[in-house]
């Protein structure tokens, strides 16, 4: 019996001591990314980050692996949690010429004027003019949220945006994205350990929609569909003066950008959850891709159609790359949308 219980007993302490083991080891990973992602001069990121995941490796599992050289590796691991938390978001970058310039609105009762509204002349993904223009709204004629998907390479994850549709006023696209420098390609690596902040594109459906399906589309294969949200004006209003109220505070105070925290789907469940009482956890809220099914079960996008045709008949690729430079651009991609008309 005694026997037992010891074997039992060694087996917990095995147990434990790997999972701690295993924990010192995931911090180490953190840690090491960290420093390689950091505000580092780039010529010495690479040594000092190899320099603390040896050093981390001899204590947590080496020769070196005592009490208190462990207590040293979690002092090494504190500076630089620290050092990674104080690193501080900007606005004074090089940035591509598409992100240089931010959004901004002035709130004057039901008169809401956004200023800086983008609408990009493409030639290609990558050869364009920018252009921007300011325009004035009338909260009293917003009367629906409509929600895009956008597919570039797994079905598993997509980029969400947002559009606000003012009646006789036209329609305004917001999409949260990474601000990129001057010669900065996206990583998702990156995205978790402040590389890039975040950026509210506000912009006309012509320059965000048609970006994806008619430049992106032939060179990474981006599918986008559209979703009429079930959303009354008065949450649709509400929502729409949280969007500005983020595109204001970011105009002054800057953030980072994270894959997983803050992120294009995350930052719009936060500016919904507080007037929609269907917002209970969901795991496609990470795994977007499949963020329209969610909205299907919940009633949020239309239902009158089985989910696999409302997805078929979403698709605005053919509509987009049909209208192209149309002023009518917006009313063109929603002809025979399911969901309400527009009126």
């Amino acid at each position: 019996m005694n026997n037992g219980k010891k074997v039992i007993k060694h087996l917990v302490n095995g147990l434990g001591k790997a999972f701690i083991r295993f924990c010192l080891l995931a911090m180490a990973g953190w840690a090491t990314v960290a420093i390689f992602y950091s505000n580092l001069p780039v010529l010495i990121r690479p040594w000092v980050a190899g320099f603390f995941a040896v050093g981390s490796l001899l204590v947590i599992v080496g020769k070196y692996s005592a009490r208190c050289t462990r207590l040293g590796f979690l002092a090494a691991f504190a500076l630089v949690l620290i050092w990674w938390l104080l690193m501080p978001p900007s606005n004074n970058r090089d940035w591509q010429a598409d992100l240089a310039t931010l959004s901004w609105a002035d709130i004057a009762g039901e008169k809401v004027t956004v200023h800086n509204i983008r609408n990009c002349d493409y030639r290609t993904e990558t050869d364009f003019t920018v252009h921007h223009y300011d325009k004035t709204f009338d909260l009293s004629k917003l009367k629906g949220v409509d929600f895009f998907l956008v597919y570039w390479g797994s079905p598993k994850i997509a980029h969400t945006m947002m559009s606000f549709d003012f009646e006789g006023q036209g329609i305004l696209c917001f999409s949260i994205e990474t601000r990129k420098e001057k010669g900065e390609d996206y990583s998702t690596i990156k995205g978790f350990f402040r590389q890039y902040e975040i950026i509210y594109v506000v912009a006309d459906e012509r320059d965000l929609v048609r970006l994806r399906t008619n430049y992106r589309e032939k060179s990474k294969g981006e599918d986008v569909y559209l979703y009429r949200l079930d959303a009354s004006p008065k949450v649709a209003r509400k929502v729409f003066l949280s969007y500005l109220k983020e595109v204001n505070r970011l105009k002054d105070q800057p953030q980072w950008y994270n894959a997983l925290t803050d992120n294009c789907t995350t930052s719009i469940r936060q500016h919904t959850i507080p007037y929609n009482p269907n917002a209970r956890l969901d795991w496609r809220l990470i795994v977007n891709g499949y963020i329209d099914e969610m909205l299907y079960e919940r009633k949020t996008i239309d239902t009158y159609l089985p989910f696999a045709e409302l997805k078929k008949r979403s698709y605005i690729n053919p509509k987009a790359q049909a209208a192209d430079k149309d002023l009518a651009f917006s009313q063109l991609i929603r002809v025979g949308l399911p969901g309400k008309e527009m009126k």
